[in-house]
């Protein structure tokens, strides 16, 4: 099937309410204009340099995520081109990303990645230290928190994702009783091409689908969805 046509099987089969996020990872520029064409209003990007050059073509004509490992030196561009980072996972990143926010009096949103698998290979803050990290950046006051983010398993049985989807739901649900000021818990972003069934069982609103919408990378891209 082509770009076009996953995308409208997609967007028929997502529940309203639910966000598609196209993954672009190593992904063309003519690639990502035809699945914003296609009805794609948000594309998620894990490289700065990746998405200034697909933002060349693009344009705001979409809403821009960063879903990878940001790095400091990085967040400067990151800041000016992005509406949203999903991947805050340290208070110095946080506060790396407010300073180059303030510096255009821009506002960002932004979730907090959990490691709710505690893999060691994979970036995110785990489970039980996520209240004390919102605490100290919600009152950074050119970041808004609106939300968690978490990786499920990429390959494999979707169902080994649900503990991880599970107990990043239960945190999300316990975080926002909590009414921390400047903190606004209202997106929930799992699941990718492998799992976003299992992901909206568990309540996520936040799809970030790859493989699903591009089909498989050429093999002098990177692998990872």
């Amino acid at each position: 099937m082509s770009i076009t046509e996953n995308i409208r099987r997609l967007l028929r089969e997502l529940p309203e309410g639910v966000e598609l996020v196209a993954a672009a990872k190593g992904r063309t520029p003519e690639e990502v204009l035809e699945a914003v064409e296609a009805g794609v209003k948000s594309i998620g990007e894990n490289y700065v340099q990746e998405a200034e050059q697909a933002f060349a073509v693009v344009g705001r004509r979409a809403k821009w995520h960063f879903i990878g490992h940001l790095q400091k030196n990085k967040a400067k561009k990151a800041a000016a081109l992005f509406d949203m980072i999903e991947t805050i996972d340290s208070v110095e990143i946080a506060r790396e990303i407010d300073k180059r926010c303030a510096q255009s009096s821009k506002v960002m949103p932004v979730l907090v990645e959990i490691n709710s698998g505690r893999e060691r290979e994979k970036t995110g803050v785990l489970p039980e230290d996520a209240e004390r990290l919102l605490r100290e950046i919600s009152a950074l006051p050119n970041i808004k928190v609106m939300g968690l983010m978490t990786m499920g398993p990429r390959f494999g049985d979707p169902e080994d994702s649900r503990p991880c989807f599970a107990e990043t739901r239960r945190l999300y649900h316990r975080l926002k009783e909590l009414g921390l000021p400047a903190v606004e818990m209202r997106y929930l972003s799992m699941g990718m091409t492998n799992s976003y069934r299992i992901a909206i069982e568990e309540g996520a609103n936040i799809m970030r689908i790859g493989t699903g919408i591009f089909g498989q990378r050429r093999r002098n891209r990177n692998p990872a969805d």
